[in-house]
């Protein structure tokens, strides 16, 4: 409550110093952009929320039972961004005020709302090279790295839910180089604390280390389109960038290393293992047509939560705690054709085989939406819907409908 009402105060202050001012900003630009008289500063205020409507059938096996019908704030945001004493000096915060975004409280984080989603700064120490530190996004999958405010379908993939690396805790050094007239390579590592975002209670486990390499043989994208699904800018000639990251997270004691349970010992004390998560992606794009790839596979030492004498962990009641690693691979395959009326079409294939360990079955998902840009993705409206097999017996329709919004 405290922290709800420090942020209503702060941009009642923002709002009232500017309500007698008109500014020269547009829509989609940010709310407030203000940068001081002596260039010593910059600030850029942008909030964004998504609604979604969702309609879910399952089939029990004769018939789709009646549906489940739902309406959720998916996700409302602040975010903040701009520069710090020099222009080589950036730094970035945002945070997330709907259910969705700060859930996930626990005896790490003091079990308070994960308000904090990026807090950041990037400092462009050298040419070509940045250092970054504070918590934001790994240099993950192509598809988490995308903002969801920039998303073609109303949500990511299955892939991602299940094998992201999302944010943590630590440091980054990133670095490009030109390998020809055209050619771009695009060098990221990161060490990072490796349990996820808002942890304030010690670091448990050890470490997550990550490398991703990029290529862009046919030069950058128009307005950081590599990383902004849809071909909005309509790109006139092709435009691709393939890209490799690996992630080993040593010790790691949730089990999906950044998200999931932790996993706990008969005597509870936190199971370790060590994870690692490769992915391969791609993303295409030319004359509004676009294209995602990704592929991703998640291993770990010993998958199980065992003891130290080698038997599986218990709780108090002396019951098994079920705590798995969850291992496997995916596929996700995304193209969408953007008319010139704005309409878009749009289509994902994603296929999840987990190891048998898990007891995760296989899934594949079928997905087609249908966007309207109004402003970009600044302002939209986009539905699709979705067909989901587990293990080829069990099925389930989900129809999607929402805007988006940002300032």
């Amino acid at each position: 409550m405290k922290s709800k009402l420090i942020i209503v105060l702060l941009l009642c202050t923002v709002f009232s110093t500017q309500a007698q001012q008109i500014s020269d900003t547009s829509f989609g630009k940010g709310m407030i952009n203000f940068v001081a008289k002596d260039s010593s500063f910059s600030v850029k205020f942008a909030p964004r929320f998504q609604v979604r409507s969702v309609s879910s059938w399952d089939h029990d096996g004769n018939q789709y039972i009646s549906p489940e019908h739902n309406f959720i704030v998916r996700r409302a945001r602040l975010k903040f961004d701009g520069f710090a004493y020099s222009t080589k000096l950036k730094y970035k915060v945002e945070l997330g005020l709907s259910n969705r975004d700060i859930s996930g409280a626990n005896d790490f984080n003091r079990n308070t709302p994960r308000y904090i989603l990026d807090a950041v700064i990037m400092w462009n120490f050298a040419e070509n090279w940045e250092l970054w530190a504070g918590q934001t996004k790994l240099p993950g999958n192509v598809e988490r790295v995308v903002s969801s405010a920039n998303m073609q379908l109303i949500d990511r993939s299955l892939l991602n839910s299940r094998f992201n690396i999302d944010r943590d805790l630590g440091i980054q050094l990133r670095h490009k180089t030109k390998l020809g007239e055209h050619f771009l390579m695009r060098e990221k590592l990161s060490v990072s604390q490796g349990e996820g975002r808002n942890v304030s209670e010690g670091n448990e486990g050890g470490l997550q280390y990550t490398a991703r390499l990029e290529f862009l043989p046919f030069g950058t994208f128009k307005s950081k389109g590599d990383y902004s699904q849809s071909d909005l800018k309509r790109e006139q000639k092709p435009k691709l960038m393939v890209g490799f990251t690996y992630n080993y997270n040593q010790d790691a004691v949730r089990e999906r290393g950044f998200a999931g349970d932790y996993m706990i010992t008969s005597d509870g004390s936190l199971y370790e293992t060590d994870q690692t998560t490769i992915f391969a992606d791609a993303m295409f794009k030319y004359k509004g047509f676009s294209f995602m790839g990704e592929y991703a596979k998640r291993t770990a030492d010993d998958e199980i939560a065992t003891n130290s004498d080698g038997t599986l962990a218990t709780d108090s009641d002396g019951n098994l705690t079920g705590d798995i690693v969850l291992t496997g691979n995916a596929l996700n395959l995304q193209a969408g054709y953007l008319f010139k009326s704005n309409y878009e079409v749009a289509a994902r294939f994603t296929t999840l085989d987990f190891e048998d360990v898990t007891g995760a079955l296989p899934t594949n998902q079928y997905t087609l939406g249908v966007n309207k840009f109004i402003v970009g993705h600044k302002l939209k409206v986009q539905s699709d819907i979705s067909y989901t097999t587990v293990d080829g017996n069990e099925h389930n329709i989900t129809f999607r409908l929402g805007f988006d919004i940002h300032f």
